[in-house]
């Protein structure tokens, strides 16, 4: 039954009324609808991927098949070879952060400049005297050094006996180099490697905190092209006595 009570005009304001109540609601509705969807659709976006480091090339080169460094593409022989599988090896790094890198390395973050090997590693350095160090800059730091230092039994680390890589390379930032240490050439200490068994490495790789790194392979090899060592000359034979050698004098005659 019509409401006879309600005004014709009346109703047709309150059915307008609640015709636009209803399209300010679905407009509200689709608004927040279509946000959320954006906020799903920006959490579903991967973050950006890691910038994949550039390896500089050089004269000694890792052979991922062969499991070695190479030189000139003839593989060297290593008495040492540090690679990092899930483990430290042993290095340590005093106040800085040293831990097994994602994958395979050594993971840096330098607090303290010095990464230091293992002790006791006994090696004739007149036969091995290359060192070789694959490494990635994966952070910024200051003041690159690159200075290697060791220890023997006749004398700890000290600036009196150090090396610098051949060329002073070092890594930009998501750059891999491969440092080589020719310690035949000592920026100090002068042929002690090769006179020496050496006991430990240390690794000065900045002077300052703050840069990071991952530390890929440490090899101590033998180097091809060394000079041979100069031979012991022998000792001079005194000259043999001539036959002809002067007679001494007759003695007198009574």
């Amino acid at each position: 039954m019509l409401n006879r009570h309600v005004h014709p005009a009346e109703a047709r304001l309150h059915s307008g009324e609640t015709t636009h109540v209803k399209l300010v609601s679905w407009i509200g509705l689709a608004a927040a609808a279509a946000f959320l969807a954006a906020c799903g659709r920006h959490s579903d976006t991967p973050p950006p991927a890691p910038v994949a480091a550039v390896e500089k090339p050089g004269p000694v080169a890792w052979n991922a098949a062969s499991g070695g460094f190479d030189l000139a593409g003839r593989p060297l022989k290593a008495v040492k070879l540090w690679t990092f599988d899930g483990s430290t090896d042993g290095f340590t790094g005093g106040r800085s952060k040293v831990a097994p890198a994602p994958g395979q390395g050594l993971s840096l973050a330098l607090v303290d400049p010095s990464l230091r090997s293992p002790t006791g590693l006994n090696v004739p350095g007149g036969q091995f005297s290359l060192v070789i160090v694959r490494i990635t800059r994966t952070g910024v730091g200051a003041g690159w050094d690159g200075a290697l230092y060791y220890a023997t039994a006749a004398h700890p680390e000290s600036a009196s006996f150090l090396a610098k890589p051949e060329g002073g390379a070092q890594p930009g930032l998501n750059e891999t180099v491969t440092l080589v240490y020719d310690m035949s050439r000592l920026a100090a200490g002068g042929g002690d490697w090769l006179a020496s068994n050496i006991d430990q490495l240390r690794f000065d790789i900045e002077d300052k905190p703050g840069g990071q790194f991952v530390i890929h392979q440490i090899a101590i090899a033998e180097n091809p092209n060394a000079a041979p060592p100069p031979k012991a000359e022998a000792a001079a034979e005194p000259p043999a006595a001539s036959a002809t050698a002067a007679k001494p004098p007759p003695a007198p005659k009574p």
